[in-house]
């Protein structure tokens, strides 16, 4: 078994998880007034301090901690509470979710009508957890943060309140997102298109801190974050080290998502937050930061080096990857193109590849055309982690030819919107009715877009060329357009 593997749910339990798509839909359409209309108060109000400093209230308008609008965290709304840990109450919580698994929790976005919006409710953002999510009260909870012979332990208080805050809109995107593409399959949950999206996230800069405390911020140096989500001492720390000059940019310590309090399974009470980045690298219920001149390496970090140096590595053609104490390039693609010149080693997810998920219309459905204008309209998303998305083109014959979609984001006062996603829109104007094979293609700001396919293993490619992503042992960092193309039926 892989090391991010998680046992395959029996296949009674995945019929059933796909038979609530009924249920779903109900609640996508009630929640997309929410996402779209509502986020900017939400955002508002995470910024808006009363007389004593705290925020005000949580920015929930209910009496919870959490942002889920009832007592217990579920979601339910009831006095029954029902137990972390179990499909029925991740599925309560998450209706928008299709679970992979409940223990850990792992589930990504049931529809595609989540990619057709701006804003992913947290009902709605995928989970992507190793062991079960903590339970933290945040009043006791604290960072170790350490500076060579010093250590300070930085409270919640301290981190809210005595720094600047920030929001930042961020695509998170799981690094196994599009793993069930590849073939031969690979091991770990069977994410498909859903293990992405972009929600506002707010914090503190992770600079003013280690400014504060004098810490050495110069390139060169490295951050390593870990968290407290480990069940005991015989089990791995997940953790990661994080490159200086990323850190000093643009990294946050978040602990509020789309305006409220964190949720348990996104990591309350606070997470660290990588713009633009793989999800791999914005470490939940974060309790240790480090700073280090190499990456996580050798005996002394043994336990916690398991997924930077062996897992989230491009593992292709066969290869396995080696430790190093540094690299010099975080372009995920660059170092994928120099690994396969030698002049790298194997790529660490770092940076995110060019990609876009189409929203509307949804797989398999019937449409027909506008009443005014005899158009369809298509809806989707596209990001390129730290890179602009510069086109996105749409194909209606299954990527025969392509035209070029209107890109388009909202303005979103007072927050950083480098790292998100932008949305595009396509009006298609189908001749005849039948069947249509609907794809989008992304390029960024460097020239680099998306490739058609996912090679097979026998290919032995080692990095995107002929116009094919290349099969990877991990089902990592996936961004060919046709495994995400939609099947549509037209009726004129």
């Amino acid at each position: 078994m892989s090391v991010d593997e998680t046992p395959n749910e029996t296949t009674e339990e995945s019929n059933r998880e796909r038979k609530t798509s009924t249920g779903t839909k109900r609640f996508l359409k009630r929640r997309r007034f929410m996402a779209t209309a509502g986020v900017a108060a939400g955002v508002a109000l995470a910024g808006c301090s009363s007389d004593d400093g705290e925020a005000d209230a949580d920015g929930n308008g209910d009496d919870d901690d959490d942002g889920n609008g009832d007592d217990d965290g579920n979601g339910n709304g009831d006095d029954e509470e029902l137990e972390r840990g179990t499909r029925e109450y991740l599925e309560d919580a998450y209706p928008g979710l299709t679970v992979h698994s409940a223990d850990p929790e792992n589930g990504e976005a049931a529809e595609r009508e989540t990619y057709s919006n701006y804003i992913t409710p947290a009902e709605e953002h995928f989970i992507r957890n190793r062991y079960l999510s903590p339970d933290i009260d945040e009043d006791d909870h604290e960072i170790e943060l350490r500076l060579g012979d010093e250590t300070v332990e930085l409270s919640m208080e301290e981190i809210k309140h005595s720094y600047p805050t920030e929001s930042v809109a961020h695509t998170m995107q799981c690094t196994g997102n599009g793993r069930s593409y590849f073939e031969p399959e690979v091991g770990g949950n069977p994410w498909a298109f859903g293990a992405v999206g972009n929600a506002i996230w707010t914090g503190t800069p992770v600079s003013e801190i280690l400014e504060e405390y004098g810490a050495d911020t110069s390139d060169g140096m490295w951050l390593m974050a870990a968290g407290d989500d480990v069940p005991s001492e015989d089990d791995q720390v997940f953790a990661r080290s994080i490159p200086m000059q990323k850190v000093m940019e643009d990294c946050i310590l978040a602990y509020q998502m789309n305006g409220h309090d964190l949720t348990i399974e996104h990591g309350h009470p606070v997470r660290l937050l990588v713009p633009g980045w793989y999800g791999c690298n914005n470490i939940k219920w974060l309790s240790e930061l480090e700073v280090m001149d190499m990456m996580m390496y050798g005996d002394e970090w043994e336990r916690y080096y398991n997924w930077q140096q062996n897992s989230y590595r491009m593992e292709v053609a066969g290869q396995s990857a080696e430790h190093h104490e540094e690299i010099e390039e975080f372009d995920t693609q660059e170092q994928m193109d120099l690994a396969a010149e030698g002049d790298h080693p194997l790529a660490y997810a770092y940076d995110q590849l060019v990609k876009s998920v189409i929203g509307y219309p949804g797989e398999d459905s019937s449409v027909s055309p506008r009443a005014a204008d005899g158009r369809v309209e298509i809806v989707g998303v596209a990001w390129a982690g730290d890179d602009a998305i510069e086109q996105v083109e749409v194909s209606t014959d299954g990527g025969e030819s392509w035209e070029n979609a209107e890109l388009f984001t909202p303005e979103m006062s007072g927050v950083d919107t480098n790292g998100s996603w932008q949305q595009f829109r396509f009006l298609w104007n189908p001749e005849e009715d039948g069947e249509y094979t609907i794809c989008s293609r992304a390029t960024d700001e460097q020239g680099r877009n998306q490739p058609r396919e996912v090679a097979h293993q026998d290919e032995e490619l080692e990095t995107i060329e002929d116009d094919a992503f290349p099969w990877e042992a991990g089902g990592y960092a996936n961004n060919a357009y046709w495994p995400h193309r939609v099947e549509v039926d037209v009726d004129l």
